[in-house]
């Protein structure tokens, strides 16, 4: 452990006071100055020697956890001062303040962790993804998850309020007028039917939380039930150890977030929304710049001759074409179903894919798998990728764009039917690329990347093929309106000019780029920098959340520099280690900010 060398007045005043158990509650006026905070504050490897020392055996209460800490590290004069004039009821400035709330967030996370474990796993085990047509407000699993958040609020002796099922809100009132956001989302992507097999076979109910090697899987571990959890525990704990804050906690937890957003376009409507707001679904340090989002939407008929289950003079048809659960997520498979003339014709096709198949993944990678088997006068072809969240698709390996490219380049000759034109549609104008150079629409920007266009969703929808391609796109040249114009007009050239019959529509939202200054930031970056003494500096992402809707909003975690986002996957996990970490910076935030004299 680290020593600090800083000597005060108050150091031979501490056994005394420890002893005697002066001071038995917070300051009833606590104070973070725009001042960074010191060399005198404490760094990563004193917390994590302070996690060690309290793990088998925690105080009763913080003041007894505080005392411990006085006792076991009485060397250090910075830590033990602040400790004093805590227990003393004076007030608390600087780098005796910060280092007051970064004990109550390592004393957190060592009193709550297996509570947050556990919330988590009942939040998990509420599919909360849309079902069909049917409005999320209506969506029975959303009000069952809104009834649990209501529970947890007035346990924790916070204010609930339900705004029709929109938006579930919590609140920890404070001293002042001012208010600082938290916003998250509670509801989630599908996960499968089939459930989730993980690369050793073991089969995962994705509803049903399971700890396997330090990892918590489940859909909306990390993509954002677990910071919802990791932040009611932070609240509980500001709230029960009388931390006064000048400004209100909102916590505004979405419904929609998944599927556009209507949820919290509602609560914006109605509501007004705090000046300074952080979002917690995203990555850390802290991201300020978030691509804008959007989609390229292609239906093809399948009324017209050709589309049905027939195979029309000798030719096979491709009568299906599956692949994907939502637009924003890289599937893990894609499979297309091929009709033959006879039992016979399927054979023979079938033997033929599988000779063009292992020529494809040879020549593609041959890191994802074709497999095919005969069903009567069908061959059902199914390719296995890997599934990724669809802001990052180097994490994934596309089944979609492989098996449109398998058909696509074989020299079977086809029926002209819907299908058929999606394959092409789909190999000619995206192919094994994601950025966007198929289509001549390819750039880059310096801090927030290069242009992402990835296909991701294919599906009967009444009576046409829907061909969904998720777009993240960052600030460019051209802005969002003249990007999906350009888009929009090369794609209806390509169809026009292939004599093919497609509806279309190209629709992508706007960026965030946001001036990455002002003293709630340096907070959020000195927070994640102390904590886990990895660099600290401003990020952008690929993903787009609701930071884009809300003033002066900054995305605070959960998604950890340097590690794969699992989030949208098929094998979605958040790290216990990292949950952890969560609720440490939660409440530390929490605590600073809601004090801080100027966020500006």
């Amino acid at each position: 452990m680290s020593i600090s060398t800083r000597v005060t007045s108050r150091q031979t005043a501490l056994t005394l006071g420890l002893a005697l158990g002066l001071g038995t509650a917070l300051p009833a006026i606590a104070a973070e100055t725009s001042t960074p905070p010191g060399e005198h504050t404490l760094k990563s490897d004193q917390l994590v020697s302070l996690i060690a020392q309290n793990q088998e055996k925690l105080a009763e209460d913080f003041n007894g956890f505080l005392k411990q800490v006085a006792e076991r590290n009485h060397e250090d004069t910075a830590v033990t001062s602040a400790i004093e004039q805590h227990l003393a009821g004076e007030t608390l400035e600087g780098d005796d303040f910060v280092n007051i709330y970064r004990l109550l967030g390592v004393y957190n996370r060592l009193q709550y962790g297996d509570d947050v474990e556990a919330l988590l796993k009942e939040m998990v085990a509420m599919p909360t993804f849309k079902v069909g047509e049917k409005p999320q407000h209506e969506n029975p699993e959303i009000a069952r998850f809104g009834e649990l958040i209501k529970s947890k609020a007035e346990e924790f002796g916070l204010t609930f309020r339900n705004v029709d099922n929109r938006i579930f809100e919590v609140e920890l009132k404070g001293t002042g007028d001012d208010v600082f956001g938290i916003l998250t989302h509670g509801d989630v992507v599908p996960a499968g039917e089939e459930g989730w097999t993980l690369e050793d076979g073991t089969h995962l109910n994705p509803f049903d939380m399971t700890l396997i090697d330090g990892k918590l899987y489940g859909r909306g571990t990390e993509d954002d039930k677990g910071s919802i959890a990791a932040a009611l525990y932070a609240m509980k704990s500001l709230k029960e150890n009388d931390v006064p804050v000048k400004r209100t906690i909102r916590l505004m937890i979405e419904t929609t977030e998944e599927t556009g957003g209507e949820g919290f376009e509602y609560y914006k409507a109605k509501n007004t929304l705090p000046e300074y707001n952080i979002v917690l679904d995203s990555g850390y340090p802290a991201i300020t710049a978030e691509n804008g989002f959007g989609t390229i939407d292609a239906r093809f008929p399948l009324t017209r001759a050709g589309s049905d289950d027939t195979a029309k003079d000798g030719l096979p048809a491709i009568t299906d074409f599956k692949g994907g659960l939502a637009t924003n997520q890289i599937p893990e498979r894609s499979v297309a179903t091929l009709h033959a003339s006879d039992a016979e014709g399927a054979k023979a096709l079938s033997s033929k894919l599988k000779t063009l198949s292992t020529r494809y993944v040879d020549t593609h990678g041959k890191d994802f798998s074709v497999a095919n088997e005969v069903k009567g006068e069908d061959v059902i072809i199914t390719v296995t990728g890997k599934s990724a969240h669809s802001s990052s698709p180097a994490d994934g390996i596309n089944p979609v764009t492989r098996l449109a490219g398998l058909l696509a380049t074989s020299d079977i000759d086809f029926q002209d039917n819907a299908y058929e034109d999606a394959v092409h549609y789909l190999n000619d104008n995206y192919g094994l690329d994601y950025h966007g150079k198929l289509l001549g629409v390819a750039y880059s920007h310096d801090f927030m990347g290069p242009l992402k266009v990835t296909p991701t969703y294919l599906e009967r929808e009444d009576a046409a093929l829907r061909v969904a391609v998720n777009v993240r796109a960052p600030a460019g040249d051209k802005s969002p309106e003249e990007l999906s114009k350009t888009i929009q007009d090369k794609l209806s050239a390509y169809a026009k000019e292939q004599g093919m019959d497609m509806a279309l529509n190209v629709e992508i939202r706007d960026w965030m780029l946001r001036d990455p200054s002002g003293a709630w930031l340096k907070t959020l970056l000195n927070i994640f920098g102390d904590t886990t003494g990895m660099d600290a500096k401003p990020r952008s992402s690929a993903g787009s959340t609701t930071a884009k809707l809300l003033p002066n909003a900054i995305n605070f975690g959960p998604s950890m520099p340097g590690e794969t986002y699992t989030g949208h996957t098929s094998g979605e996990f958040k790290r216990v280690d990292n949950l952890m970490l969560d609720i440490q910076m939660f409440t530390e935030m929490m605590a600073r900010i809601g004090n801080q004299d100027s966020l500006d």
